[in-house]
């Protein structure tokens, strides 16, 4: 009987030992995936807080290098390559490391992101671009450090660095016309009815020979469901556009029914918005 307490006791001794405390930590980790165009986009840092200290040529110096976060190296993955101010940064994970000043930011993406906080040695080799970002004051306070990637259009968004009163803001470029046109010239060889819509979305969205977009969609109504009314919804926008009024106008009443039928109130709205607009209502 003695031996079982002492062993009880043992094990329990041992047990605590190897407990970990868990507390929150006072710089959280976050993990954003983006899809900008076509190009994905993984941002990883850890966020700390301002905690009623003066940050930026305090706590964070100007003209010096920051890890631009906390702990470990914010990292950022690019899946395509991508341009920033005119100059190509290869697909890959890069940390990010800046150098605040009050009037502009300097961006370094740097190769190696194994590092804990700046790299013991600073190698000039291992940065694959710099870039200046744009600084603004804002009209509120960010307690978190932030990074957002923000501003999205098809083929770019911006890099926004906030915290505190400042934002810095570099806008990048994603390889969307490239990797559009490559799928669309590789599927039109033997294209169905949804490959059809896609590239008439596209060519519209970019504004990208309208006529060539009302075939694709016209031939994405005949292969596939002709009642379709989000391709009817689409056929009307770029009639329009093309001055075709009476077709658009007839695509419109057709998706109207159809996406009534289905009960599909945004594209009711919609249609009827559109009719509203080209006087057929």
């Amino acid at each position: 009987m003695k031996k079982i307490f002492l062993f009880l006791c043992t094990a329990g001794i041992m047990s605590t030992a190897h407990a970990q405390v868990q507390a929150p930590q006072p710089s959280p980790f976050t993990k954003i995936e983006q899809k900008v165009g076509l190009t994905d986009i993984i941002l990883e840092y850890s966020r700390p807080g301002v905690r009623d200290r003066e940050i930026f040529g305090a706590l964070v110096p100007y003209g010096e290098v920051w890890r631009t976060g906390a702990n470990e190296n914010t990292k950022i993955t690019f899946s395509d390559d991508i341009t920033i101010q005119g100059n190509e940064l290869k697909a890959g994970t890069y940390a990010i490391y800046t150098i605040p000043k009050e009037n502009e930011w300097e961006v370094m993406f740097y190769t190696d992101a194994s590092n804990w906080g700046n790299p013991a040695e600073w190698n000039e080799e291992k940065v694959a671009l710099k870039a200046t970002a744009e600084v603004m004051e804002l009209p509120f306070k960010m307690e978190t450090f932030t990074i957002m990637i923000d501003e999205l259009k098809h083929d770019s968004a911006a890099l926004n660095f906030i915290w505190a009163n400042t934002v810095a803001s570099l806008r990048f470029e994603v390889p969307t016309e490239e990797k559009a046109m490559a799928s669309i010239e590789k599927v039109m060889n033997g294209p169905g009815a949804a490959d059809y819509f896609a590239a008439a979305t596209y060519y519209h969205d970019v504004d990208k020979d309208l006529e060539q977009a009302y075939e694709w969609v016209n031939k994405s109504l005949e292969m596939g469901n002709p009642n379709a009314f989000w391709i009817l919804r689409r056929k009307s926008l770029i009639a329009a556009d093309l001055g075709k009024k009476e077709e658009a106008i007839e695509a419109a009443k057709k998706s109207l029914a159809e996406a009534e039928k289905a009960g599909n109130k945004d594209y009711v709205k919609m249609n009827k918005d559109s009719l509203e607009e080209w006087g057929a209502m």
